[in-house]
């Protein structure tokens, strides 16, 4: 099943515009396609007429070019016979928007366009869908552009059954600086689903991390999902719901999938080595940090502070998380003491965390940067900047982040998320150093370290 015509296409019929309503999610999608993306878009409503000076066609049958992908907004009765023209007018392939099938109880009618495409080889996403977001080619999402959040170019492939956990997880990407290489919500995955987009996205030169949001698997088909996420060369991350009675009641209804038991599920993720998040946070931290570093660690941390506290708490959440703190020696205390500035040099904790107390200024987080670097024992560096500290300057991310790369050992930074510091993160960001907004996520991010596959 070639599914490049979804996800990378040149044209693209928006079926179902209306020539009378401005809001419907059909003439929202032909026109940010039209205005703003590269995809040449061709509107098909059985009246005809024109759209914003654009003929209206009255089927695929008319447009004369050859069609990528069709994006169906009809009514659910009417999507069979839209399937059948696409398939016969040679279309790549389609998003089915349109919702009212097994998740409403109209199995029927969604086995009934699903038999079509099989036999047909044509492959649809959804129904009851979103559809796909592919940065600066195609956006089949129903939403206006003004209310759209939308990451920048990156190297994390997002998948998700619901619309609305996939548009949450846009903006928390946004905001974190995570780059999305595609987008896509399968809704009730009557045909593409989870195992055909891994399949996919295993091979796009552009995908470092693939992610999921799963509410259920049909029968057998958890396990090879499981099996190809094993044999993926790249992290697969999954944040699975119905992981209650309740929640599995709530995934039946939602896009009629088989929650299963989640214990299980959990376990089978565990041992075909999927990182599992717990929440949208941990999928956040985690796609962040696995998108910067390829490789696993073992998950001995070097903890660097400019607060007792904070160094406290990491601590804490390393236990939490199986993360390892491991004493210095004496012989190592001593070079990073001799290695700080006056002004610190008498007063620092040099332990695991090291406290180089809010009097540190960037040399000295550099110094210790440098000599962690070089101990075999450590194979992950968290540094906890708080940017308010006097001697801090929006550079020492930069500055941090080149220590990292030319020693190759991960480091990861706790930087609260505002404004004010927006140039000390993105010191870190273009040098692709993942940035948590919390001590935990910053824990987190190591976490995923340690519990990817190895490459």
């Amino acid at each position: 099943m070639n599914l490049q015509s979804l996800f990378e296409p040149k044209t693209m019929a928006v079926i179902g515009v209306s020539l009378n309503n401005d809001r419907h999610p059909a003439n929202v999608i032909f026109n940010k396609n039209f205005l703003r993306y590269r995809v040449q878009v061709f509107p098909v409503n059985p009246r005809g007429g024109s759209f914003q000076g654009q003929t209206v066609f009255t089927s695929v049958f008319e447009i004369h070019r050859k069609i990528d992908l069709a994006v169906i907004a009809v009514r659910a009765e009417y999507v069979p016979k839209v399937i059948d023209d696409c398939i016969q007018a040679g279309v790549g392939g389609a998003a089915v928007i349109s919702g009212g099938f097994a998740e409403s109880g109209r199995s029927d009618l969604q086995d009934r366009i699903t038999t079509s495409a099989r036999d047909a080889g044509f492959p649809f996403i959804g129904p009851n869908c979103l559809g796909v977001y592919s940065p600066g080619l195609v956006d089949t999402f129903f939403i206006p552009i003004e209310r759209m959040v939308q990451p920048g170019s990156g190297n994390v492939a997002l998948v998700s059954q619901s619309g609305g956990i996939l548009v949450d997880q846009m903006i928390k990407f946004a905001t974190e600086g995570i780059g999305l290489s595609l987008a896509v919500s399968i809704g009730n995955k009557a045909m593409v689903n989870e195992l055909d987009l891994l399949n996919y996205l295993a091979d796009k030169a552009d995908n470092e991390v693939i992610a999921f949001y799963v509410e259920g698997f049909r029968k057998n088909e958890g396990r090879e999902f499981v099996k190809a996420a094993f044999n993926c060369p790249k992290p697969v991350v999954v944040l699975k719901a119905g992981r209650t009675p309740s929640g599995m009641k709530a995934v039946s209804s939602h896009t009629a999938s088989l929650a299963g038991d989640y214990k299980t599920t959990s376990a089978m993720f565990s041992q075909f080595g999927v990182v599992e998040a717990r929440n949208e946070s941990e999928l956040v931290s985690f796609c962040e940090s696995l998108s910067c570093y390829q490789e696993r660690i073992e998950g001995q941390i070097g903890i660097v502070s400019g607060s007792g506290g904070h160094g406290a708490l990491a601590v804490d959440f390393c236990m939490d998380y199986g993360l390892i703190v491991p004493p210095l020696t004496e012989q190592t205390q001593k070079e990073i003491r001799e290695s700080l500035s006056a002004s610190v040099q008498s007063i620092a904790a040099i332990g695991n965390p090291i406290d180089l107390t809010g009097s540190a200024v960037d040399d000295d987080f550099v110094a210790v940067a440098r000599l962690l670097g070089q101990i075999q024992e450590i194979d992950c560096i968290i540094m906890l900047l708080l940017p308010y500290l006097p001697g801090i300057t929006s550079d020492l991310g930069a500055r941090l982040s080149q220590i990292s790369r030319q020693q190759g050992k991960p480091l990861i930074a706790y930087v609260p998320h505002v404004d004010k510091y927006r140039m000390l993160i993105e010191g870190f960001e273009l040098n692709r150093v993942p940035v948590s907004p919390s001590i935990e996520g910053a824990v987190l991010m190591a976490e995923a370290l340690k519990r990817r596959k190895p490459c």
